[in-house]
């Protein structure tokens, strides 16, 4: 049956909008990820140092680790920990109970994720930027910074849990995307790869 213009015309700039937001999504997402692999290596002589200083100190009897140090460990803990939700969604590295996922169908996979995405993923998103934009808001008018001496202020890493959910949330969207274009059949018009909603690593 011959498609009408007007209906193929939509249709082809839906797909073209839906090409758009994944590049967009999955750039973000790619650079959080790279942004955290970085701070790995910044993370790793700073961790060394602190716990060098502290054997070192109860060896000489002294102070010789401050709260400056160890609370720039546990703040990139934090960021790395935060920017790799939507780098794992989007690279299917979330844990799932394999028992009975691993030998399901495809269709039957990409349900099972549509419906997690729908009832778990989106909802528990949507409900952490909610909760965290007041916090987030008042640490920055305020200007938080860490109780200990020497701290740290508190109101970037804070920012970051909002940072981490928005883009968790625009992947989740990605992901909803693809999975839609699964169930329909457009892999091929949005150049998506049948089996990456439903890899499992």
């Amino acid at each position: 049956m011959r498609v009408p213009p007007a209906l193929a015309a939509v249709a082809k700039a839906t797909d073209w909008t839906a090409q758009t937001y994944l590049r967009i999504a999955d750039g973000l997402t790619d650079a959080a990820g790279w942004i955290a692999r970085v701070l790995v290596l910044i993370l790793i002589p700073i961790g060394f140092l602190n716990v060098f200083l502290r054997y070192v100190g109860q060896y000489v009897e002294a102070q010789l680790v401050n709260n400056t140090w160890i609370e720039a460990q546990w703040y990139l803990y934090g960021v790395i920990f935060l920017l790799m939700f939507p780098y794992l969604l989007r690279y299917d590295g979330n844990v799932r109970v394999d028992f009975w996922y691993a030998e399901r169908s495809d269709r039957v996979k990409a349900t099972i994720d549509l419906i997690g995405h729908l009832v778990g993923l989106v909802p528990f998103t949507l409900l952490a930027i909610w909760a965290s934009w007041k916090p987030v808001r008042e640490a920055w008018v305020h200007w938080e910074v860490s109780p200990d001496p020497g701290g740290l202020p508190r109101a970037p890493i804070k920012a970051m849990i909002l940072v981490a959910f928005l883009l968790l949330g625009l992947q989740a969207l990605a992901s909803l995307i693809r999975l839609a274009a699964y169930f329909t059949g457009r892999d091929e018009a949005l150049f998506i790869e049948r089996e990456a909603p439903m890899r499992i690593e």
